[in-house]
């Protein structure tokens, strides 16, 4: 080969390899991580990671550790069905799978444990944009997610009625739902078997005195607009004992024979704080090891206008039948230069709604001193309840302004609206968002255990 030749060819050899490398420019910048939105507050918490997950607000989640990969599992308010999120690195969350859930349900509850993982459908509320006029799907899907990526359905199991709202799974033979069942007002408890996941039956039946079509109704006068107080879930299991949020009240349920649970012990939350049907109690943690439980209710109507007060309380179970109000937790306030008095003030809805409550999971940390705890408008906020008769405010983390809306809630005023929180053995902590994706945070204050994972 002569030099002229040789010199045509390494030139485009060489111009080729460049061309090659700006093209694959723009796919790198794709595949960093999403920029952590401008305009956040905190105190002792820092963002360290964010998906906007292809641009859809996400909801409930899980977490499992597969080999060298964790991955998050989670639903969606806005979109049905269901997403995977490679979370390996937490401060680059990626998207690897979404399973496509059926028309006009709501596909917004899953739970796993295991390679075991169980995922909720019920009719689209026409307020959250179904349609009351067109077929939706119910009930729940058993999923094989011993291939991580590649959940395999397993089953389905059908309620007759609207489907299930919350679920809990912790692993074992039995499945605790919040269903809609055909002759109850409101969602009642089941226990479905699935010690074979391709059959899933039933087990047992719980409803409150007053649910059953029949029996003289539950009357809420706590609200304008009363519905039928009904269970939330999901159930905290210890033993022989189910720890319920149902209604207006924590209920105690002896399930040494779970085909016949019984109720041994009851605290009435509402009145004087909020029922708003089933939200009343909305779920209940057992504090391992102390006979302490967590509570706390589901905050409803946006602009704190309409209904009472929502509680966030520690209860004494030291004796099982007779179950006591101990302590309340504070009641968050704004950043010192917040333009609005009160969170009240800000719109949309402030209160609580979901605690890192994956107890069962071995990725998740396990409840020790601090309750992490979400708060719509208020971000998410951590409690330290070393004395369990004093908590105190320790940590929050309220995301920015959205300034687009990718869902119909809020309806009055388009604000954060923080949804859902799970923190992993590494010390990550996750938080969904109404209008936002995926925030990943850490905590830096004190009393956080030490990660047992890497």
């Amino acid at each position: 080969m002569n030099r002229a030749i040789a010199g045509s060819l390494w030139r485009v050899i060489f111009g080729t390899a460049i061309l090659a490398a700006l093209c694959a420019f723009p796919f790198s910048r794709r595949a960093a991580a999403d920029k952590i939105p401008a305009g956040w507050e905190s105190s002792n918490m820092k963002p360290i990671g964010y998906s906007d997950l292809n641009g859809h607000g996400a909801f409930k989640l899980a977490i499992k550790h597969a080999g060298d990969k964790w991955y998050l599992y989670m639903s969606h308010l806005w979109e049905r069905g269901w997403t995977i999120v490679d979370v390996t690195d937490a401060a680059n969350p990626k998207v690897v799978k979404h399973i496509p859930g059926p028309d006009n349900t709501f596909t917004i509850q899953m739970e796993l444990h295991d390679n075991i993982m169980v995922t909720a459908m019920e009719q689209l509320y026409p307020s959250w944009g179904g349609d009351a006029s067109k077929p939706f799907d119910e009930g729940l899907i058993v999923w094989d997610i011993s291939d991580p990526v590649n959940p395999k359905e397993l089953s389905r199991w059908k309620t007759g009625g609207l489907g299930t709202h919350r679920i809990g799974y912790p692993g074992g033979k039995y499945v605790n739902v919040s269903a809609n069942m055909p002759g109850y007002r409101g969602n009642i408890l089941v226990f479905l078997d699935i010690s074979d996941p391709k059959d899933p039956k039933e087990a047992s039946r719980w409803w409150l005195p007053g649910q059953k079509e029949g029996e003289p109704p539950i009357v809420d006068n706590s609200s304008p607009s009363p519905t039928n107080p009904g269970y939330h879930g999901p159930a905290y299991i210890d033993g022989d004992i189910a720890y319920l949020g149902y209604g207006p009240a924590i209920i105690l349920l002896d399930i040494s024979d779970i085909a016949h649970p019984k109720q041994i012990g009851r605290l009435d939350m509402s009145p004087p704080f909020i029922l708003a049907g089933q939200q009343g109690v909305h779920d209940v943690l057992k504090i391992p090891g102390k006979p302490l439980l967590f509570s706390h209710s589901e905050t409803s109507a946006e602009n704190c206008d309409t209904d009472p007060l929502d509680h966030v309380a520690m209860i004494d179970i030291k004796i099982p039948a007779h179950p006591r109000l101990m302590s309340m937790f504070p009641l968050p306030a704004p950043p010192k230069d917040a333009p609005y008095k009160n969170f009240c003030d800000k719109g949309g809805r402030f209160g609580p709604h979901n605690t890192n409550l994956e107890y069962h999971l071995p990725d998740v940390e396990k409840q020790g001193d601090l309750i992490y705890l979400t708060y719509f408008n208020a971000g998410l906020r951590i409690f330290n309840i070393e004395d369990p008769r004093m908590p105190r405010e320790v940590g929050w983390f309220i995301p920015p302004q959205p300034t687009k809306r990718i869902g119909v809630m809020p309806k009055t005023k388009l604000v954060n609206q923080t949804e859902d929180v799970l923190v992993d053995t590494r010390g990550n902590i996750f938080i969904t968002d109404k209008q936002w994706g995926l925030y990943v945070l850490r905590y830096t204050g004190k009393g956080e255990p030490a990660p047992t994972a890497k």
